[in-house]
């Protein structure tokens, strides 16, 4: 009865380790498609008739910057309230 139990605990958690790989997988590669942009007809055309795509990309965020602004923000005085 107890070897009974070890083989199913075994499957089971190795069950849960393959399920929790392939949703890992699929997370990983849904996050990686909508990070690269589409290319579309009018893309392609845009390649055929000047040989190269510029895409619009974001910034990466400066975080030196936004620490600054925080501490600046923090560091202000604020007016007391009044009392009525």
């Amino acid at each position: 009865m107890v070897a009974l139990f070890w083989v199913v605990f075994w499957t089971l958690l190795s069950a849960l380790v393959v399920a929790a790989g392939l949703k890992t997988y699929a997370h990983r590669r849904a996050a990686l498609a909508a990070g690269l942009p589409s290319l579309d007809d009018d893309a392609v055309r845009t390649i055929v008739e000047t040989g190269a795509l510029t895409i619009e990309v974001d910034e990466p965020l400066d975080l030196r910057e936004i620490g600054e602004e925080e501490e600046r923000f923090w560091s202000e005085r604020w007016d007391e309230p009044e009392e009525m």
